[in-house]
């Protein structure tokens, strides 16, 4: 039965969670199921004041999330249409609203929903050979929720192409376009992935929450404001004794000037 597989992990340097989309005879397609339980599990994560990152992934290698369930949108209603899409919307922001990184592990297809949910994410990186794609208009619908976050990250002008088009691309175009981060053999896929959550994990746990914090509310702001916002996190960052600790821990290892 297709479900949502949580796997926690106790570090030194904290918490990292595993969240898998366990539904890969249908390519880790979002039922209303799905993805009611995927929200649950990341409002859960939320909580969790030892938590330092998040890996998002699907189950296997032949999708990362193939989309949402066509099955189900084809016998919705204007009434069940908004209630489908607002709960699918519900998971990209509880991603968005986590307090610490989440990684995409993105490998096979990740398309439609699957593509907004991997734009939710922080950081995303991908295996040669996957594949990616907005084609809701080849059914009959249009793109919508966190597909709004696709110009901020690739520029207008690709957004239109691809959520008119419907056409898919691949990691390296992705790659060169800005929407992943990095590209790698398959084999290779956790091993950068861990490389990325070891830089995330050796930085300060507060400091790291302050900066998404901060980042997603730059999105809405104008340069000003968030200039001004970012001034108030850096004072805020100085309420505990993390920096302090941290700077001194850092000067305390620099070798002497000869």
């Amino acid at each position: 039965m297709p479900h949502i597989v949580t796997t926690l992990e106790d570090r030194a340097e904290g918490r990292v969670a595993r969240v898998v989309v366990d539904n890969a005879a249908k390519l880790n397609v979002l039922n209303t199921a799905l993805s009611t339980e995927l929200e649950a599990t990341f409002r859960r994560l939320a909580a969790d004041d030892t938590l330092r990152a998040v890996i998002l992934a699907g189950q296997g290698e032949r999708a990362m999330i193939g989309g949402a369930d066509i099955r189900e949108m084809a016998g919705l209603t204007p009434h069940s249409a908004r209630a489908f899409i607002t709960q699918l919307h519900q998971v990209c922001a509880a991603i968005r609203a986590l307090p610490v990184p989440v990684i995409a592990r993105m490998q096979g297809y990740t398309l439609g929903g699957g593509l907004e949910v991997a734009a939710a994410c922080d950081i995303r990186i991908a295996a040669h050979g996957a594949v990616m794609g907005m084609p809701e208009t080849k059914v009959g619908i249009p793109s919508v929720i966190e597909a709004a976050l696709l110009p901020q990250l690739i520029g207008w002008g690709r957004t239109r192409r691809i959520l008119l088009t419907g056409e898919t691309f691949s990691a390296e175009t992705a790659l060169a376009w800005g929407f992943v981060e990095e590209v790698v053999p398959p084999a290779e896929l956790d091993t950068a992935i861990e490389r990325v959550l070891a830089d995330i994990l050796a930085a300060g746990p507060r400091a790291i929450r302050l900066q998404k914090a901060l980042i997603t509310q730059w999105e809405g702001l104008t340069p000003e404001a968030a200039i001004a916002a970012g001034i108030d996190c850096f004072a805020e960052a100085w309420t505990t004794p993390e920096p302090a600790d941290r700077m001194a821990a850092f000067l305390a290892a620099r070798k002497p000037k000869v």
